[in-house]
């Protein structure tokens, strides 16, 4: 089986992402002649010289635009591991989506421009931040655009400086990040080094994702947490879920469901339609239980007895903030909505800059540390422990607020 390892693609827009897929799918050989001379006919009927974006993006109107909409994924072949590359928004208006599409990896690639005018921006640190926020602790940093600098060392490098001090401030570890030049419209650097950057001694950029994402250390399983959606058919003793930690065979004795605080034994397995003796992380299962369970189980947490989450009338959390903060708060995790009997805002983080600031006047795109005492307890752990238990999105109202982490 090959393995699979994800990258969010990180930056402000217009610095390259969409063309450096394209290239990549083109130097890897993952993209078809179709696909290639379908995007060159675009190309042509815009009246552009050919554009290795357009590989990607598939709605008119992001050729003509000039920027992502939405998530995008593609996949590649490198040196026997497949790549999922997630594209996602650079522009502030859809940070939401990217927000999105950096919970799906433990590895980011952020591209930042050494064109003139381009370079470092507030949003290039923003989205870093939310990344080391969302648990990326991996970076590959593609300082794109080389070839409109003459391929200057100096220029790369004032980029390189000005982004470590700020990387580390953030709290990435400087061993776990890599700085690439390249030009992903030549191609240059990406494949194999380039000859136009002698100067440049690391490694290329898609063995520096590689490496970087071989870091990334597999979490102990012993700890069994299956979210859980429901009871199945109107049967009580049958419960579906999905495995986000450890496994679970049939026959596990002492399993509890937290937070209705009842002890189940587990009779049978189902998953992928057919009937299995254990199932693992990733897996969606049906169980059948040795009794009913008579309170519905949604967001509820199927675990071990002997390790099981904490059932949290009061979360501690840093909330990436989207939109007001004020009104009835409510939060939505895994599934169910809860409502927030008050928030208390202890500091605020200014995304740009890292630094911590006055707690009045929250200001959007800014991140706060808050204490949030719920209506109801919900089954929570710290996002380090376990991710999906340890997230959470706010709203006020009807309307998306913020996304949060529980410490």
């Amino acid at each position: 089986m090959v393995e699979v390892r994800s990258i969010t693609m990180l930056g402000h827009k217009d610095h390259g992402k969409s063309t450096l897929i394209g290239s990549i799918l083109m130097l890897t050989n993952s993209v078809t002649n179709v696909r290639i001379n379908e995007a060159k006919k675009y190309s042509k009927k815009l009246h552009r010289d050919f554009e290795p974006a357009f590989i990607l993006d598939s709605f008119h109107e992001e050729r003509e635009g000039g920027l992502t909409i939405d998530i995008t994924r593609a996949e590649i072949l490198y040196n026997k591991v497949a790549f999922s590359l997630i594209d996602v928004p650079g522009h502030e208006e859809l940070i939401k989506n990217m927000i999105s599409g950096a919970s799906y990896a433990n590895t980011a690639l952020l591209l930042v421009s050494a064109k003139k005018d381009e370079g470092i921006r507030g949003q290039t640190k923003r989205h870093l931040f939310i990344a080391k926020m969302m648990g990326i602790d991996y970076l590959v940093v593609a300082v794109n655009k080389m070839d409109t600098v003459e391929y200057s060392k100096k220029a790369f490098d004032s980029i390189m400086d000005e982004l470590t001090e700020f990387i580390m401030k953030i709290g990435f570890d400087k061993r776990n990040v890599s700085f690439v030049p390249i030009s992903a419209y030549k191609g240059d650097n990406i494949l194999k080094k380039s000859r136009d950057m002698p100067w440049y001694r690391g490694k290329p950029l898609l063995e520096a994702i590689y490496e970087n994402s071989g870091k990334n250390a597999s979490k102990d399983d012993s700890a069994l947490r299956i979210v859980l959606q429901g009871v199945l058919n109107g049967r009580k003793n049958m419960v579906a879920g999905r495995i986000v930690r450890g496994h679970i065979k049939v026959g596990e004795k002492g399993t509890c469901i937290i937070p209705l605080d009842i002890n189940v034994t587990v009779k049978s397995i189902e998953a992928g339609g057919r009937r299995v003796r254990s199932a693992h992380v990733g897996d969606s299962v049906a169980l059948e239980l040795n009794r009913n369970v008579n309170k519905d189980p949604r967001g509820a947490i199927l675990c071990g007895e002997a390790y099981c989450p904490i059932a949290r009338k009061s979360i501690r959390a840093r909330v990436f903030v989207i939109g007001k903060l004020d009104g009835k708060l409510s939060i939505r995790f895994n599934g169910i909505e809860v409502g927030c009997n008050s928030i208390k805002i202890n500091s605020q983080i200014d995304t740009t800059t890292g630094e911590t600031i006055g707690s009045k006047n929250i200001k959007v795109l800014n991140a706060v540390d808050a204490e949030i005492v719920l209506e109801s307890k919900i089954p929570a752990e710290s996002f380090t422990e376990t991710r999906e238990l340890g997230r959470f999105t706010l709203y006020s109202g009807k309307e998306f607020s913020g996304i949060g982490i529980i410490g």
